[in-house]
């Protein structure tokens, strides 16, 4: 293993040293641990640059599936009230704790992504069929 000096600011070295404390490591495991974790992080990047406001989250099943950022709210649960129920994006930001430009944003990502997410739909209510 490489050794690096490394400068942190003040403030910052001492809130690492905290954190890595309440987890019971030493701040050179928790430094290591955390460059891991943004290096992984960024190696398996799914955003799309051009929607700034949906990420991508793992469900429990191990699936990721995009989800308005800050909200948990899956775009494609916006796309199946607009096109299969016929709300109007105006009654769906009403419906959910979101402003309009939310409800915007997931159906421009919606619509640039439509395959990937009708695909997930349609798995989803194959799955429900199977239930009943």
């Amino acid at each position: 293993m490489t050794r690096y000096a490394l400068n942190l600011p003040f403030n910052l070295k001492r809130e690492a040293e905290d954190w890595a404390s309440r987890q019971g490591v030493s701040l050179n495991q928790f430094i290591m641990w955390s460059v891991s974790e943004k290096v992984a992080s960024l190696r398996q990047q799914l955003d799309d640059p051009n929607f700034p406001g949906i990420t991508y989250r793992r469900g429990a099943s191990g699936w990721v599936t995009p989800v308005i950022r800050g909200t948990g709210i899956r775009v494609q649960t916006i796309a199946v009230a607009v096109e299969q129920l016929k709300a109007t994006p105006e009654e769906v930001a009403a419906q959910y704790p979101l402003e309009f430009s939310q409800v915007k944003e997931a159906l421009a990502f919606y619509q640039a992504h439509r395959a990937e997410i009708d695909a997930n739909i349609r798995y989803e209510n194959e799955l429900e069929n199977q239930r009943d």
